[in-house]
Parts: C-alpha cells; structure tokens; sequence
C-alpha cells in the first residue's frame, strides 16, 4: 500500500492521471470477490483511494468475477453489486469487470439463459454500470482481450461483435493488441478493433509485464506503439514489472510517450468524453538539441535513466544523508547489501561501515580496503541493455551474445595459430572487458545509497552476474587463460549453474523450446569423430601435451609408445580435440622413469590412461565415449584396473573423472606437489 502511495505521487509529478486496482494479492478482488472487505481491509482500501484523490489520480477498483460466476442467478449479481456498494461507500467512483484469464464454457444453467458467453458477460456489465449511476469511468475486460484470441479473426469474432453491438455505450473496453504481451501495436490494427467494438479501445499495455517469467524484469523504453495511436484510443494503461521500484523507467518512458501529439507538438490529449490526458512537464529543449519533435524511445529511455540516477542515489535510510553516504563510498567503502540474502564467498560485498567507527588504515604489503565508487549513468545503461524488452534485448547485450557466439565458432583460433589468432585474442579481451562492466555495475549497484531499490533488483542483477560470469570463464577456457573452468564440462552441475527448475524441466520435454529466443542463430549439432591413433597424429596434438604431468606427458608425448589397440583420437570439423592413450603394463616404464610409484598400486592398478580433450569441446559426451572405448580395449587385453595422473589446476579434467563415477583418488607417497592419482577396477 506504501508503494502505491507513492506510485500516486509519481504519476502526478510526470503528468498521468489513473490507476486500476486489481491486485493478485488481494484475494477480494478475484478467488474470494464475493466476501466483502473486513473493516481493516476496507480502511487500508479507504486510505487508498483518498491518496489517490490527493495526487488527483483516478482510482479505478476492478473485480473479477468470471472464475466461478452463474450469471443467470440473481443472487450472484446481487453480491456483485454489495462488493461494488463498499467500495464505492470508501469513496471510490470509478470501476471495472474483468473478465480475463477464464474458461470460456459456461454451466448448464448459463447455457439456457444465455445465447453465448458474451451476451452473459456484458448483460451482467451492463446490469452492474446502470446500478451504481453510470459512473464516467466504467471499464469492461473482454474474455478475448487480443487479437491472437479472437476466433476466426477480430472481424470476423462472434464474441467481439457482440460485446460492440450490446456493451452500452458509456463503457470502455479493455485491449492488449495483437497478442497478450503485444511486441508491435500498429494504428491499423487499432482501427480495426474499433470498428467491431463501435468504440474506441483503452490499451491495457503488457510489453513490460513480467509475472509470467521470474527470471526476467524489463527496463526498457516504452516503444512500438507510434504517436498517432493516441487520438484513436480512450487511454493505455500499463501493467508493468511486479516490482515496484524498477518500473521507474517503464511508467516514465510511458508519460513520455503520451505526452506527443501525432505531429509531434505538445498539447492535452483529448480522447472523447473519457479523458485520460497523460502529459509530462517537459523540460525545454537547449538551443543544441535535436530539434525532431517526434517521440524516441531512445531520448525517452536516456531522460528516464538520468532521473532514475538521481533517485538510487537518494538514501531511503532516515538521518544518512547522501553526502554521508558518498564520504563512506570513497573513504571506506560502500552500503550493506541487502542483509536477508545469502551470497557465495565469491560474491561477497563490502558490508556497510559504521559512522561511528574509527577508520581502518591498511598497513604496508596489507590488502587494500575494496571499495566501489558511485553508481554512474553508464551503469544504468547497461543495466537497461541486459534486461530490456520481452521481444529484444539492449544493444550491448546483444553485442556480448554476438561475440560470445563468434568467439565460441572461432574456437580453433585460440587452440593453434591461424589467420584469425589475433584477431580472436583481440575480441576475446573485448568480451572479457564487456563482462567486466557487468560486475562493476553488480558492485556499484549492490552498494548505491537507495537500498530500497536493490531489493527488487538484487535476484535479477545476481542471476546475470552468475550467467556472464559462466560465459567469462567458458571464453577464457577456449583461449587457455588462467585455470581451465570446470563448468565448462560438467555433466552433473551445481544448482547455481543451470536455470529453470521443474518449469524449465517440463520446457525443454516439449517441441519448439526455444524457438523464441531472442538471440536466434541457425541450429548446430557438433559432430565427433573417433578413430585409432597413428604417428602422424604426434604434430596435430602437440598443443595439448602441456597439460601432462610425470608418466602420462611421457605417453602423452611419444616418449613411450602405447600399447596396441589403446590409442584412440578425437576429431570435430576443425581437427583433433582430443585423445586417449594407454599402456596396459605400465610396471615397466615407471621404472624407467625412475617414478614414484608404488608396488601396490601397480599390482592393483597395472595400466595407465592418458585423456584429454580441447576447451572447445565442451560437451563432456564424446570424452566419455572416449575413455569407454579405451576402457573396454585395455579389459580386452586382461587388465585388472587402471589409473591416470592429474593435476589439481586441471580441473576439468578432474571433474571429468570425477563424474564418470568409477575413478576415485588413491594415496601415493613421493608425488610432485600438485599431482593427484586416480584409479579404477575394471
């Protein structure tokens, strides 16, 4: 209820003047919508609708009914109208019937009463209008609110000609265009909708809803919808993020919108009797400006970042102030994030410094204290960009999914010197600068004055954090920088590292999942190729023998040959990725290597595999195969178990042996620092 109250103080500031009320939380309004309010619900409601007046915002209470409404019994419609009373006896004139988001069949005893479901809708409507006085504001919302509902087609709908031709007149109606979260809505769809209704419609805006997908929020600019839509319509309302604080942009880039004329110029946006005038005290325009007088989402979407700035940077915490908060940001370090999640180590902010602490002064050699500076435009920017709109994303992150498909195309360029080497190295860095810029903006919205904010933020901006981080590593695997990711072929992953849970389980069962992902590139299925090795392979897979350790980088490199049968390479489009190799006695050679070895190890576990893939393999699939294949030669031959040498900054492939589920670690005395021994029965 606060934030409502504040959503009023905000519409009035950028010049928009109604607000519907049909919250999923209050279960009055649709589960349980013949209850009437309890005395303090109906004050918390009063209280409500007086803040609205204040702010002179036009409050609109909506009920929904449908679910499970007989509307030939007059007792239903008798409860209707006594919820309707209360509400209006709190001081509420305006109201709608929301008809949304039900089935379409109707009960034995409708069926007799009524030809069709319209007509029992809008005779209830009518019914209901005419019982509270005609209010000026009456909004009905059809069954089929959509194009992509309506059947055959909007001309030709049987249920829109209806609600047209019986509806009265004084009642608006409610439209989300071509679909239920409509990417476009054109002039000339409008125009045809209008036609069947015999009225003008009110657009009930979804583009910035995000109830049907916890994973996404969408701040970007309100566009696709042109200006010269505004004299044919009665109003659009939008229905935007779940949270509050980052429709910001959503509802600022709205007014903006609504605020252009179709030639561009300024005025009041008359609309028949209903009059949904929804101005925005524009700042004039500097003698350097672009002087196109035409709506840009992208101006549009800059005014709302800047003022939006001005607002994270405003504390929400009583007696701070904001230039107390930016001494802590540039003394000692940044605001507590929010303190009710729970972060991985790796992740940690800066808690928050006590202003009445003495200053911690590191000493020489010692750590420096990890501070982050202010929260910048650029910030809010990027922010934008990675959570943009439902049919696209921001610019920036489409250049990152852009480069990160190149770069993961491109792979056979950072595994050997090619004609695309640098420039692959160079777009690498690029990305990786690109991912960089995501975490800063992480760390300086994590730490922004206005935590109020961060809270309905905070799971979105720690979701794309995980997932570029993903992305980070997977690049720098592909390139050999730093430690080799062993994300990158897991086959059984931390929870942190895939989405979707039971709904994301039950998607990717069914045809066509991802057909609507919004960075769309042509399907690829990586082929493998497994064959015996031969001498010539030596030079071909030279570039991965730096990753062997004692016994296996002997094997590895043709210092011992494999035993027959038990050598075995992997290739893709662009070469060897891969190989297994193997000695079923490696008694022998331990000893002509002087090696570290026991007895008892080698009596357990006579033969020594070597395997070892590319980064750009990052299917672990055909490294199982691989080793499968060796496994069963080497059982062939009559070995009892085996065992390979790794080392612990390989963690691929230590998560690889890990996983395949027969391979365990074995003590052995006298190894080099930093090698590990697994072995396995056969």
């Amino acid at each position: 209820m606060e934030q409502r109250t504040e959503l009023f103080k905000r519409e009035q500031k950028w010049g928009l003047n109604t607000y519907l009320y049909a919250p999923k939380d209050d279960y009055k309004h649709r589960m349980y919508w013949r209850d009437l309010y309890s005395a303090e619900e109906a004050e918390r409601l009063r209280a409500l609708i007086s803040a609205a007046k204040e702010h002179d915002v036009n409050f609109i209470y909506a009920i929904s009914p449908g679910l499970d409404m007989t509307f030939s019994n007059p007792k239903e419609v008798a409860a209707l109208n006594r919820k309707l009373d209360q509400v209006r006896a709190l001081g509420c004139t305006s109201f709608s019937l929301l008809f949304d988001d039900i089935d379409a069949d109707m009960c034995p005893a409708d069926k007799q009463a009524f030809s069709s479901f319209a007509h029992a809708q809008v005779a209830i409507s009518n019914e209901v209008y005419q019982h509270l006085g005609e209010p000026q504001t009456f909004l009905f919302c059809p069954t089929d609110y959509c194009a992509s509902f309506c059947t055959p087609n909007v001309r030709q709908s049987s249920y829109l000609h209806t609600v047209g031709e019986k509806l009265l007149p004084g009642i608006d109606v409610l439209w989300t265009g071509p679909k239920v979260v409509s990417e476009k809505i054109s002039v000339e769809s409008i125009e045809e909708v209008s036609s069947v209704l015999k009225r003008a419609p009110i657009i009930w805006d979804n583009i910035h809803a995000n109830d049907y997908d916890p994973q996404r929020i969408f701040l970007g600019p309100y566009k696709e919808r042109p200006t010269e839509l505004i004299p044919k319509l009665r109003g659009v309302l939008t229905n935007p993020n779940c949270e509050f604080y980052p429709n910001f942009v959503a509802i600022h880039t709205l007014a903006t919108w609504c605020k252009w004329a179709a030639d561009g110029g300024q005025r009041d946006v008359e609309m028949g009797d209903f009059d949904l005038s929804l101005l925005l005290s524009w700042r004039p325009k500097a003698a350097d400006e672009d002087q196109d007088a035409s709506y840009s989402p992208h101006k549009a979407l800059s005014l709302a970042l800047t003022d939006w700035l001005q607002e994270f940077m405003t504390t929400d915490q009583p007696g701070v102030t904001l230039t107390s908060c930016l001494a802590v940001l540039l003394s000692t370090g940044p605001c507590r994030p929010p303190a009710h999640l729970k972060k991985d180590a790796s992740d940690e902010e800066p808690m928050q410094t006590d202003m009445g602490e003495s200053l911690y002064v590191p000493g020489p050699n010692e750590n420096p204290l990890y501070t982050a500076a202010p929260l910048t435009l650029d910030d809010l920017r990027l922010l934008s960009d990675l959570f943009y709109l439902p049919y696209e994303h921001g610019p920036t992150a489409r250049t990152m999914l852009q480069e990160l498909d190149w770069l993961r195309k491109h792979s056979q360029a950072a595994a050997a010197e090619t004609d695309q080497t640098a420039e692959w190295r160079t777009r690498a860095q690029q990305f990786d600068d690109m991912c960089d810029a995501v975490v800063q903006m992480f760390n300086r919205l994590s730490n922004a004055p206005n935590q109020s904010i961060l809270y309905d933020l905070y799971n979105y901006i720690c979701d794309i954090k995980s997932g570029v981080g993903l992305a980070r590593a997977y690049v720098k695997t592909l390139g050999r920088r730093g430690r080799p990711s062993a994300q990158v072929m897991c086959s059984d992953p931390e929870p942190w590292d895939f989405r979707g849970g039971l709904s994301g389980e039950f998607q990717r069962m069914l045809p066509g999942h991802g057909n609507r992902d919004l960075f769309r590139q042509p399907a690829a299925t990586a082929v493998y190729c497994i064959r015996p090795y031969c001498p010539e392979d030596k030079v071909g897979k030279a570039h991965i023998l730096m990753l062997f350790p004692l016994l296996c980088c002997s094997l590895s490199a043709g210092e011992l040959p494999p035993s027959p049968q038990c050598a075995l390479v992997l290739e893709d489009d662009f070469g060897i990725c891969g190989y297994a190799l193997a000695l079923v006695d490696a008694k022998l050679s331990v000893t002509k290597l002087q090696g570290a070895l026991s007895d008892s190890l080698l009596e357990e576990f006579p033969s020594l595999v070597a395997v070892q893939v590319l980064p750009r393999v990052s299917d672990p699939s055909p490294a199982k195969r691989l080793l499968t294949q060796l496994l069963s030669c080497l059982r062939s031959s009559g070995s009892k178990g085996v065992f390979c040498e790794l080392r612990e900054c390989d963690r691929r492939m230590l998560d690889f042996f890990s996983k395949v589920g027969c391979f365990q670690p074995v003590h052995v005395g006298s190894l080099p620092q930093g090698v590990v021994v697994l072995a396995s029965s056969l």
